[in-house]
Formats: structure tokens, sequence, C-alpha cells
């Protein structure tokens, strides 16, 4: 017997790639029952959806609306959960496309086929314009090879045991519930801090490789430090997580490989690139470990997301 699945959505200001996500959607081969959309500020979305036609040509479309200064990482995700009471539900950011019919399908077999599988998260596929560099951090972080990580794990993997995307994840409800689901306030990580209290209880993260999306970024260096500012943040803010779990080795390796790989295809032209762009990264990632000891006015310049910090107590 089928579980019943739900696909959450978030969505700011969409673009085209939303129609061709929902359309993609409704062709899976394992059925989605409803696609449950969350959208921050209401004229972006109609502006788009409206000449589609899309809402009223599926009705299994739910649509729910809130302003900008009110969305969280964390808590937003929270709330689209009270709206679906499906045994599975499915994570997806507005800029992952599924690559083919059998995105859903993998998932939930990730799921069902794992005891006490909490979460599954799908491979991330470049997309055509993407960066070389970006390009081969795709295939490290989501190689083509499935995986299943506990807390055995913990000592071989590091923060990599932790490692889950909400740019494409499915959830086992009963699961979810019983831990209390996403954290209500984060700025940035709320699946890697759900997955790792998840390991933590003794409950499993699967990587299914063969559930697949299409989604990639070709970020400046500004734009990669002040992602990493909000995950050094996120980490500095959960230290029963992170605490006992270096991450840094992770990216050193990163590093080391995509040089390794630039040589190998002959592409050492960028490797002065790749020193920048890390660079910018480490101290990124440095500044929001120790955001506690920056002015105001510094946090707010180093993030990407300032209305968290409008927002904090």
């Amino acid at each position: 017997m089928r579980q019943s699945i739900d696909v959450i959505l978030l969505t700011y200001k969409p673009d085209k790639r939303v129609l061709h996500i929902l359309k993609a959607l409704e062709q899976q081969t394992y059925p989605v029952r409803k696609i449950i959309i969350i959208n921050t500020e209401e004229a972006y979305f109609t502006a788009l959806m409206k000449p589609a036609g899309l809402l009223e040509r599926y009705p299994n479309i739910e649509v729910h609306h809130i302003t900008a200064e009110v969305f969280d990482h964390g808590g937003t995700r929270q709330q689209a959960v009270m709206y679906s009471n499906a045994d599975i539900f499915v994570c997806m950011t507005q800029d992952a496309v599924p690559a083919d019919k059998n995105l859903i399908k993998e998932l939930a077999e990730a799921l069902e086929g794992t005891p006490n599988a909490a979460v599954a998260y799908a491979r991330q596929l470049p997309r055509t314009q993407c960066r070389e560099i970006e390009r081969y951090t795709r295939s490290f972080n989501y190689p083509n090879q499935s995986a299943v990580k506990s807390i055995e794990d913990i000592e071989r993997l590091g923060i990599k045991t932790f490692f889950c995307s909400n740019v494409c994840a499915a959830y086992n409800r009963r699961i979810f519930d019983k831990l209390d689901g996403f954290v209500s306030r984060a700025i940035f990580n709320e699946d890697m801090i759900y997955a790792a209290k998840a390991v933590q209880n003794h409950f499993k993260i699967v990587y299914a490789a063969k559930a697949q999306v299409i989604h990639s970024h070709n970020y400046t260096c500004m734009q990669q430090f002040r992602r990493n500012f909000d995950l050094g943040v996120s980490q500095a803010q959960h230290p029963e997580v992170f605490a006992g779990v270096s991450s840094q080795s992770e990216g050193m390796q990163l590093v080391k490989q995509t040089a390794k790989h630039l040589i190998e295809s002959k592409k050492k032209r960028l490797i002065p690139m790749l020193i920048l762009s890390s660079a910018y990264k480490y101290l990124g990632y440095q500044f929001g470990m120790h955001y506690k000891c920056l002015p105001y006015g510094i946090i707010r310049w180093c993030t990407s997301n300032p209305r968290y910090w409008k927002n904090a107590s």
C-alpha cells in the first residue's frame, strides 16, 4: 500500500522555474496528493501564476501567503508541515526542478526501504550554465552513489553525517513529530539541525542518489561570504549539534579535491578563483562563528538574511 505524500514548496518572487516544478510534480509516477505552497509576498506570486492558470488546472495545489517580515527558515517550514497530514512530506525550494518523473518515487522508496529512516534527500545536478568549480562542488557533495548515515558514522564522516538539504528532502512524518520537527528560529541550516537531532536519537539519514533535481548557483565571492556567515551563525547558535564535530576539515578536502580536478581537466587557470572564493567562504564562516563579538551594523552587513537580525530578540 502506497503512503500518502505531500510536497511543501517555498517561493519568493518566483520565476518560470516554479511553473516547470509544478508541472513536473503533477506528472510524477508516484502521485503527489497535495502541493502546499508557502509564498512570501503575494503580489509577485500572482503576477506569475495568474496568466499560467495552474491553480485552476490543478486542484491539489494549496497556497498560503506570508509577508517577508515573518519568514523564517525553520519556523516557516514548521508552519507549512501543519497544513499536511500525509505519511511523508517533501520539502522543496523554488529553484529545484525535478530531473525526471521518478523523483518522488525514489524518495519514497529510500524512506520506506530503510528501517528508522527519518529523512531522505535528493541528488542535486548542476544547471546547464553552471560554472566549473560549482559543477564539481555538486558532484563532491552529491555523488552518484546512495548512502545511509547513522550515529555510528560520526567518527568516520564527521559533520557530513548530518548533511541534508531542504532543496529537496522527504521526511517520515511520524518520526518528524516524535522529534518535534524543525527549530522555530533558524537563520539557515534548519535541515542539518533536524538531521543531527535525528541521528543523535538513533534514526538514519538517507542520501537517495537516484532522486534527482536540477539545482545549482553561480554565486559571487561576496554572496559566498554572506552564505557562509549565516552557516557559521547557525552552527554557533546550536552547539548541542555542532560543537563536537568540526566542519573545517570537510571544507579543506573539498578545496583540495577541486584543485586536483581542475589540474586533471586542464583548467588550472581557474585555481586562483578557487582560492579566492574559498577564502571568502572561510572568512564568512569564521565571522559567523564569532558573530557575538561583532557590532550589530557589521552583522547586518555580513548576513544574507538581514530580516532575521531585525526580528531577533
